[in-house]
């Protein structure tokens, strides 16, 4: 299958369950030539890229980057202004750095708080039961703006467990949700369909939409 017809049918399979959810390509390891063969087919909202430099490398304008891998604050300067928008705000050091470079460059950045749905001991973010004071903590940044939340679930997870864990996060994103703060990104190639049946509006799809990667 080509990368159209895998965007064709991925677009075909989240229809089915949540028509709101729109699709983030994980661009990782991917060319431009592949990549602007996925958003040629209209149907993903942004490009999203895990790795600093892989942004860096392969930006250009014509379409809309996120960022959705874990960031370090010394990389973010590279980040604010090219991604719309950060998926993975998970820690009050780096929402200062953020606010502090989005204030240089005159503008507002856009982010999401990572939520560790998990509470694996291996992966970045917040507790779920942590997002309220998290929130209030990072609204106080004139530069950033919070649109919402995004989560990771363990990959070794059941089927029951994950719709679990998906609605467990979508209960807390519902009752923020506002004109603003309006985006649940979590999701990706193996979950992605029961995340979007359990209220997610994005999703991250690379493997889905590319195949397999190769990291020669």
């Amino acid at each position: 299958m080509n990368i159209r017809d895998s965007v064709l049918d991925l677009r075909h399979r989240l229809d089915e369950v949540n028509k709101e959810t729109q699709i983030i390509a994980a661009t990782k390891t991917r060319s431009i030539e592949e990549i602007r063969e996925c958003m040629d087919t209209g149907l993903c909202l942004a490009a999203g890229e895990n790795r600093v430099q892989e942004l860096r490398d392969k930006f250009v304008p014509d379409f809309r980057w996120d960022f959705i891998g874990s960031l370090q604050t010394n990389k973010v300067k590279y980040v604010v202004g090219k991604a719309s928008l950060i998926h993975s705000l998970d820690r009050l050091e780096l929402a200062e750095v953020i606010d502090k470079i989005a204030e240089k460059r005159g503008l507002v950045q856009d982010v999401l708080l990572q939520i560790n749905s998990g509470n694996e001991d291996s992966k970045s973010g917040i507790s779920l039961a942590d997002t309220d004071r998290f929130f209030d903590q990072v609204s106080l940044f004139p530069h950033i703006r919070i649109c919402g939340m995004m989560a990771v679930a363990p990959i070794d997870y059941t089927p029951d467990q994950l719709k679990q864990t998906f609605t467990d996060v979508y209960e807390t994103f519902v009752r923020k949700k506002d004109d603003v703060f309006r985006f649940l990104s979590m999701g990706m190639s193996n979950d992605c369909v029961i995340a979007a049946s359990c209220g997610a509006n994005m999703v991250r799809v690379g493997r889905g939409i590319f195949g397999e990667r190769n990291y020669r």
